[in-house]
């Protein structure tokens, strides 16, 4: 909510400085979000009336002109403005003045003619041009209100922009303090100071008024008006124009001003039709017929349903109760009477409404959080009162109050013992009753563990001892509060062996040198087509959230690799030369009833030295190190999210493990990339539950070991994994380890072969080898290597 200080200093003594009055209301529970000074940027700018007006001698566009300022001093000023006339009062910001982006008025000459100052517009007065009247707008800034000023006074008093403007940011449960008043209120318990309410008093007239209500709802709890006769419609004073301007109100004319005016003072929302359009002098506070329509003051027709409250006569609809007026009642130029209404409205209702319509008004803001009842009449009668000050209007004696049940008075019993002991301080009972006093409580001390309470009728937010307990803390002081330990006998915790296991992979993740992410497990569903998937491919299965924040929060991820590659893409466009990034999270499968959650590893790389082995590196290093053992790596060339070509999957007896590889190239470009990424995502429960928990002894070897190099030239299309699975079938128990060291293609080697060459250690446990026994087995692996892949030993 925004706070014009200086209509806030109406009602309580600031004598603070503005920064530390924000600080004392936020410790308070009025939190400052902003402060702004007005006219900070603006010195020495004053006022001054136009004497004389005269065409300069050597410029056509230009004019000289003569001003009175301050002391009968006349001063001359030349200008090219064309809004200004001989007996205006306008803004002049003379030599030495300073004026907005630190521009210093300095002693001139325009075409040969002294000029001794500048005549300043709305810009230069720091006035927003959507609150500038349009003759105003490309000239000079017209002081229009010459009563309430003098030659020689500093415009910014004069306009009112020489104060602050305080933004609070007001929480749902404190809709009284959605008021200048309700600020106010807080402003002083605070400061420790008087709150001085507006004094409202209405003259009226003789003249009765004849106008009847008729209430055919529960959802109206109370409802107030006034007639006003002779109503004369036109602007609104500037001093009113200028505070509704700060508080973020566009002023309208006078009648429409004043009920807005009241709004943000007293936090009750007005409404004043058109007494012509009402006829038959009767208002009607009803539901709508189902499937009415009804146009609003913003001209926008609405189909209505039968739970919406509206207000009317036997023929038509006139208002969206709480909400909005329609334009068939609207205040016009030539209206002469109007109906002033004041009520109260269930704040369930209206929010309803509201949200139904798609309409939310500063009114309807006020409603749907709730209004003290007691502010209706009161509203009517500042309003009425206003409207007599401002001789805008007749207001009529008596006034219509529809109020059939009345609210009860809210009492609370509590213990202030307790409370302190909660709290760890010790208030006085004295101070903890003058701190409830203070607040508009009323209080009957019973015993000292026994105070009994009456709730004012604008806290609508006390409801229990708790609620006791905050006012106490934050008028006592948030910092006074001693700091403590929390107490309790709390069950240790212990991770369960998955949740170590997951433990055991971030930390192997960590060692081989990546860097753990965290994403949101809500995602878009977008999500998978960036990375290719198929139309029929299960994870297109999403769970769905019901009430979505957006659709980019819509589902829950059956795959980490969109949110890898979000945050890789967001690296890529921060010029990060190289990541290494690893998340540990789950997905989730839909299934009747909850969903089927899988802990997932997902790891991704990009970088100057980084390629498919570099990937496959970490991959092996994590899960030979985590104790998974007796898994195979194949090609893999059917996901479409990786390219065909350079791809593997993990295989354990037949079971799918994860996918690693380097991604498709569409891939690549969907998230503006731009060089070679390399993915994977491994289904860490799986791992867990093919664990090789036994751990078997070796003893050391008695024997020495033997081994023998080969270099084999097969085609471009043989794989290692055949080679090796080769020498592992025929190793007869003596092949101890085998070792590809080189992959060779070149010039020596024919076009579409390529020499592949591994190091085989042998050893037996039983005895030492001899040449003959190593003979025999290498030659069988040789010759089925030969036989199966038609592989040949490298010659050269």
């Amino acid at each position: 909510m925004l706070v014009p200080l200086k209509w806030l200093r109406d009602y309580v003594n600031i004598d603070k400085d503005t920064q530390e009055f924000a600080d004392m209301m936020t410790m308070t529970g009025s939190k400052v979000e902003k402060v702004e000074f007005f006219g900070k940027e603006t010195n020495g700018v004053e006022v001054c009336k136009i004497l004389e007006i005269q065409q300069h001698p050597d410029a056509e566009r230009l004019t000289v002109t003569k001003v009175e300022v301050a002391n009968e001093q006349i001063l001359q000023i030349v200008t090219n403005a064309k809004n200004i006339k001989v007996g205006d009062f306008v803004p002049v910001a003379r030599i030495g003045a300073v004026l907005p982006g630190d521009f210093k008025i300095k002693k001139g000459k325009l075409r040969g003619v002294l000029s001794e100052g500048m005549f300043c517009g709305a810009e230069e007065l720091s006035i927003p041009s959507q609150y500038v009247e349009e003759y105003k707008k490309d000239g000079i800034y017209i002081l229009d209100h010459q009563d309430s000023f003098e030659l020689g006074m500093d415009v910014a008093e004069v306009l009112g922009v020489n104060d602050a403007l305080i933004e609070f940011e007001i929480t749902s449960n404190r809709p009284d303090c959605r008021s200048i008043i309700g600020i106010a209120r807080e402003a002083a318990i605070t400061l420790g100071t008087e709150l001085k309410l507006p004094e409202i008093k209405v003259n009226g007239c003789s003249e009765e008024m004849q106008f009847e209500i008729d209430i055919q709802t529960d959802l109206c709890k109370r409802y107030c008006g006034k007639v006003v006769k002779d109503v004369k419609v036109g602007p609104s004073p500037y001093w009113m124009q200028r505070r509704l301007i700060e508080a973020g109100m566009r002023p309208i004319n006078n009648i429409v001003d004043i009920t807005n005016y009241v709004m943000l003072e007293l936090g009750q929302p007005l409404h004043a039709f058109d007494l012509d359009d009402i006829k038959y002098n009767k208002m009607i506070v009803k539901c709508a017929n189902e499937g009415e329509k009804f146009t609003t003051l913003d001209g926008v027709e609405r189909t209505l349903t039968s739970d919406m409250l509206v207000i009317g006569n036997q023929d038509k609809t006139l208002d969206l109760a709480g909400i909005m007026g329609g334009e068939n009642s609207e205040i016009k130029n030539e209206t002469i009477a109007i109906f002033l209404e004041g009520a109260s409205f269930a704040k369930e209702n209206i929010r309803a409404t509201s949200k139904k319509l798609g309409l939310r008004t500063e009114a309807s803001s006020r409603f749907e959080k709730g209004i003290d009842v007691n502010l209706a009449q009161m509203a009517v009668n500042r309003a009425a009162q206003l409207i007599e000050e401002l001789e805008c209007g007749r207001v009529l004696n008596n006034m219509l109050d529809y109020y059939p049940k009345k609210e009860e008075v809210q009492k609370l019993t509590v213990n202030p013992q307790r409370i302190n002991k909660l709290l760890g301080v010790n208030v006085s009972i004295e101070q903890f009753i003058n701190i409830l006093e203070n607040l508009e409580f009323k209080c009957n001390l019973v015993a000292s563990d026994k105070l009994e309470l009456e709730v004012p009728s604008f806290r609508l937010d006390i409801t229990e001892d708790a609620d006791i307990l905050e006012e106490i803390a934050r008028i006592y002081g948030y910092e006074k509060i001693p700091a403590a330990d929390l107490e309790g006998n709390a069950t240790a915790g212990v991770k369960s062996e998955n949740q170590k296991f997951i433990d055991t992979v971030k930390n192997n993740a960590i060692a081989v040198g990546l860097n753990e992410i965290l994403t949101y497990s809500f995602v878009s569903p977008r999500g998978v087509d960036k990375i290719n998937l198929p139309k029929n491919d299960e994870k297109r299965n999403f769970v769905k959230i019901i009430n979505p924040l957006g659709e980019e929060t819509s589902v829950m991820r059956t795959t980490l690799i969109p949110n890898m590659l979000n945050v890789i893409s967001t690296n890529v466009s921060h010029k990060v030369e190289s990541v290494s990034a690893f998340e540990c999270g789950n997905t989730f499968t839909p299934q009747d009833g909850l969903p089927v959650e899988t802990k997932k590893f997902c790891s991704a790389m990009y970088g100057k030295d980084v390629d498919f082995f570099s990937l496959k590196g970490v991959v092996e290093t994590i899960l030979n190190n985590v104790g998974f053992d007796g898994y195979e790596i194949e090609p893999e060339t059917t996901n479409s999210t990786f390219h065909p070509g350079r791809c593997a999957k993990v295989v354990y007896n037949n079971i799918y493990i994860g996918t690693f590889g380097e991604l498709h190239p569409d891939v690549i470009e969907n998230y503006n990339l731009g060089q070679r990424v390399y993915v994977s995502e491994i289904n860490v429960d799986l791992v867990f539950e093919n664990l090789t928990k036994v751990k078997k002894y070796s003893p050391l070897p008695k024997y020495p070991s033997t081994s023998r190099d080969i270099a084999l030239i097969v085609k471009d299309e043989v794989i290692v994994k055949q080679i090796e699975d080769i020498i592992k079938a025929n190793s007869a128990g003596l092949v101890e380890n085998y070792q590809l060291f080189d992959v060779y293609k070149g010039s020596q080697i024919e076009e579409g072969y390529k020499s592949i060459a591994y190091s085989i250690t042998y050893r037996s446990a039983q005895k030492t080898l001899t040449d003959e026994d190593v003979a025999k087995v290498h030659d069988k692996i040789l010759s089925e290597l030969s036989e199966k892949l038609n592989a040949n030993l490298r010659s050269n």
